[in-house]
Parts: C-alpha cells; sequence; structure tokens
C-alpha cells in the first residue's frame, strides 16, 4: 500500500466515524503533535493540556492573526474540538492512549476567545 492510499483509508475511516470536523484539522492535529515533540527534550507522552496549548502555538505558528478563523472553518472552536480528533484518531489506529487518558482531558483547557485574543478582524475597505 501506498502513502496515498493509506491516507485514503484513514480518511475514509475517519468519515466512516462520522467525523464532523473537517480532514484537515486531523492532519493539523496530527501536525501539531509533531510540533510539540520537536519542541520537546525528548518525545514522551504529553497530556490533553500540553496538546491543546501545542495546537494553539502551532495555529498560531502556521496561520498567524487568523488561526481561530481557520480553525472555525474546520469546525474547531473549542480545546474540546481537539480532544474529539485526537480520540478520533486513537479510534482508527492512528495515535495511541496512556492509561487515564480521556477526551475531557481536553475540556477548557482555555477559552479560544483569550487564547487568540489579537486576531485579525475583517472589516472591509471603503472609500478607495
Amino acid at each position: 500500500m501506498n502513502d496515498l492510499q493509506f491516507a485514503d483509508d484513514v480518511l475514509a475511516r475517519i468519515r466512516a466515524r462520522g467525523a464532523v470536523y473537517h480532514e484537515r484539522s486531523f492532519l493539523f492535529v496530527l501536525a501539531a503533535i509533531e510540533y510539540l515533540q520537536s519542541n520537546l527534550d525528548a518525545r514522551r507522552h504529553v497530556n490533553g493540556a500540553e496538546l491543546a496549548w501545542a495546537c494553539r502555538d502551532f495555529a498560531r505558528a502556521q496561520f498567524g492573526l487568523l488561526a481561530p478563523h481557520v480553525l472555525a472553518h474546520w469546525g474547531v472552536t473549542r480545546t474540546q474540538d481537539f480532544g474529539r480528533i485526537v480520540f478520533t484518531l486513537v479510534e482508527v489506529g492512528l495515535l495511541v492512549t496512556q492509561p487515564g487518558d480521556q477526551e475531557g482531558d481536553f475540556e477548557g483547557v482555555f477559552d479560544f476567545a483569550d487564547a487568540f485574543g489579537d486576531v485579525y478582524e475583517w472589516s472591509g475597505v471603503r472609500g478607495v
């Protein structure tokens, strides 16, 4: 099986679970995990809060002030959404958990409005 077939198979399994998030959100979370791991002294298991903050930091690094808008376009508007994405990736066999890990570990880690408080707001251009 080549990489494209593998990716198609994984995305098909995610779709079969009735995922409400855009497919790119799943790829984003996987990339955020790698982003987090690359910033640690040694690779290790991370908890939900650590990963939620890493998703925020990675989104800001990738999308700048538009980060919350990109995430919202994908259906991600709260830290619990990161948890649902992670546990969907666990269900399809791409990630593993440790004893005690729960989807609820992602609940209320931060408020999106506070964490992305300096976002770019489009006001349109008038009189030009």
